[in-house]
């Protein structure tokens, strides 16, 4: 059955039901948000279901931090609850939580995924089930100040060392007529974001991927202690100390008022920044992020799938949903008002998808070229590998030690790990 018979089939259901004087509608829970504009687009898209079926669901609130949300899900799905019927989960998760999740190929048909990317289908297919479906895709970008750059005569950085010595001067010249600005900030806490931040450093330098595609480690050498060096040297110059505990949350925060050149973060941040009441509505850029010398941009692989638990007690339902909600519809409708980059290939070539975010199409190649984090080839062990390697970069833009220093230490710690993953 298609995903439309089946919204229907469910809806006419619902109205025979109702009108023998008795509602029967099954209630579903999901977590789909934690806050913000993420939640309030979930809730918006739970609504509509809602109403097109008759069925009930209730939002599931769970930890901002993707660390914290995923020791929440493997706690809940370990004890086989059926707490929470649909599950929003990181790309780099399914690996991790594939025994807990419904094939939704088998529920939805073989053609469920047809038009998404290849590349994020194959990244939810796990022994053959496809265990979630791709809800919207991510890429690191960089925000830039256009009146700043402008007023001080550059262009957008190429490098990372350009984007240091602009970041440096503008920051110097607006600190000297009295505005309290920064250079660059970015996601710097102890937590998955760092991960995907570093990468890109690390990428961007030609230093690799912490782990390759066949699993072996390439996480220590010079490349990558000189990306990691070089970000460390940001740290109470042209980034405040604070960053060492910023989300994405906090660097939006500080750049849309007006006191940061340079962002780093993801495409949600756009509609944000253009909103009535953002600081720096209209003058802000996005451009691809900057690299290494003699390297080639890299921008981290993110975004979120919706996946159904084994242990929900109205599984069809519960799948109906995931359909509805990564349906084009809704997809097309989250890209315009949140800016969320669709999963759907031809919605890059719609009109009224570009007009509300111009950069889909200037930065396509971006998004349907990002840089994965290992995780396939780590499989289960992928939690230990990015905790790793976050709580050592982190270490290293502290000032606790240099990367030459780290990376060995780091290295020991993944060989102990590898064992499980080769």
């Amino acid at each position: 059955m298609s995903k439309q018979s089946l919204i229907t089939a469910i809806a006419l259901g619902t109205a025979a039901l109702a009108g023998g004087g008795q509602a029967l509608a099954a209630d579903l829970t999901i977590s789909c948000g934690a806050v913000g504009v993420e939640l309030e687009l979930c809730e918006q898209g739970v609504n509509q279901w809602e109403e097109q079926t008759g069925h009930s669901v209730d939002i599931v609130s769970t930890p901002n931090s993707s660390t914290e949300r995923l020791s929440l899900y493997q706690q809940i799905l370990s004890a086989n609850s059926s707490d929470i019927d649909v599950l929003q989960i990181d790309v780099v998760w399914p690996g991790l939580l594939a025994n807990h999740l419904l094939d939704l190929g088998e529920t939805l048909g073989e053609d469920a995924a047809a038009g998404h990317f290849p590349a994020i289908v194959e990244n939810n297919t796990v022994d053959g089930r496809l265990v979630a479906m791709p809800w919207f895709t991510d890429a690191g970008v960089l925000y830039y100040r256009k009146d700043l750059l402008e007023e001080y005569g550059f262009e957008p950085p190429e490098t990372w060392e350009e984007l240091t010595a602009i970041a440096r001067e503008i920051q110097a010249g607006e600190q000297a007529a009295g505005d309290r600005i920064w250079g660059y900030v970015f996601q710097g806490r102890a937590y998955e974001g760092l991960t995907c931040n570093a990468l890109e450093w690390v990428a961007s330098h030609g230093g690799g991927t912490i782990v390759d595609a066949e699993g072996n480690l390439t996480v220590n050498n010079a490349d990558a202690a000189s990306a990691l060096d070089l970000a460390a040297s940001w740290i109470g110059d042209i980034t405040p100390e604070g960053v060492l505990n910023y989300t994405e949350e906090e660097a939006r925060g500080l750049f849309q008022s007006g006191n940061a050149v340079f962002m780093r973060n993801w495409p949600y941040a756009w509609s944000l920044a253009q909103g009535e009441e953002s600081e720096v509505r209209g003058r802000v850029g996005v451009v691809k992020l900057p690299h290494g010398e003699g390297g080639n941009s890299a921008a981290t692989l993110g975004g979120w799938n919706l996946a159904v638990s084994r242990y929900s007690e109205n599984p069809e339902l519960a799948a109906d949903l995931v359909a509805f909600l990564t349906g084009e519809a809704e997809q097309k409708r989250r890209a315009i008002e949140g800016s969320y980059n669709p999963t759907l290939e031809r919605l890059y070539a719609d009109e009224e998808v570009l007009a509300a975010v111009p950069f889909f199409g200037t930065l396509y190649d971006t998004f349907a070229n990002a840089v994965a984090r290992p995780s396939a080839a780590t499989g289960e062990s992928y939690g230990r590998v990015s905790n790793a390697f976050f709580d050592t970069t982190h270490s290293v833009l502290s000032g606790e030690m240099s990367a030459t220093d780290a990376l060995p230490q780091l290295e020991g710690q993944l060989r102990r790990l590898e064992r499980r993953w080769k």
